[in-house]
């Protein structure tokens, strides 16, 4: 049995343009065990209209913690979920993706500044193996009344520009970021499927090892060794680093 995936809850803001509000840091501390370090960020603000924009570069110290996701397994199967997808209008269903040997869903929102990062490079991953074989859907589950520029009118936006070869559903509720037991952005959960069993989870790991600040290149590399195993047919190893990013961002008074 593979241990616990570990998702660093980074609720700060970044000068490489981009944000993670930490209005949810205490109550994330409160709900987990975990260490904590010093991040230098800059302050923000947001509008409703244009999302987070740099009003000072004053810098402060805040404490961002390292949250454990708890309960998600290999071996977990996909839970049933029915979303809209603000570019279209459409809602996709688990059943949707039925037909295909593999399902990447992705736990991923419009600010988080650990997403930002990959977002071209995922746009890029996604249609090489999409060509392939594999079925992917993307998932925003922050809460809008803290987090406004991860609405669904923003959602199709950036689903638009950057040409998004996957549905990017709205999880209004929550309930599906619950179910899936996901604790950040971005978080990545592969299945795989044989014949009429259901989807069971064989990766739940980092994209890579590049950060927003490590210099280190983009390359997809840990993802994509897991999907070329799945859609060869070979085992995926249970040696698996944990995705890191920025905390889902609740509801007030959910958590």
């Amino acid at each position: 049995m593979a241990t616990a995936t570990t998702c660093t809850a980074l609720s700060v803001a970044s000068t490489a343009g981009g944000a993670c509000l930490f209005s949810h840091l205490p109550r994330t501390l409160a709900k987990t065990n975990m260490s904590a370090t010093s991040i230098v960020s800059s302050k923000w603000i947001y509008s409703s209209k244009t999302g987070l924009n740099p009003l000072q570069r004053e810098k402060l110290q805040v404490r961002a913690a390292r949250t454990e996701s708890q309960g998600v397994s290999l071996g977990f199967r996909a839970p049933s979920f029915e979303l809209p997808e603000p570019l279209t209008g459409k809602t996709w269903k688990l059943e949707d993706f039925e037909p295909y040997p593999a399902l990447l869903v992705m736990f991923i929102c419009n600010h988080c500044p650990f997403v930002k990062h990959l977002k071209k490079d995922i746009v890029k991953l996604t249609n090489f193996y999409m060509k392939k074989g594999l079925a992917v859907a993307a998932i925003s589950s922050n809460s809008v009344a803290t987090h406004p520029q991860d609405g669904p009118e923003l959602m199709a936006e950036d689903a638009k520009i950057l040409n998004y070869p996957f549905p990017y559903l709205f999880d209004e509720l929550q309930e599906v970021a619950q179910d899936f037991g996901a604790v950040c952005t971005p978080e990545f959960f592969l299945f795989k499927k044989d014949g009429r069993r259901p989807f069971e989870l064989v990766y739940h790991g980092q994209y890579d090892d590049s950060r927003p600040s490590n210099n280190v290149p983009i390359t997809g590399r840990d993802l994509s060794l897991a999907i070329d195993c799945v859609l060869s047919g070979q085992p995926v190893s249970q040696v698996q680093k944990p995705s890191v990013g920025c905390s889902i961002k609740w509801h007030p008074g959910a958590k």
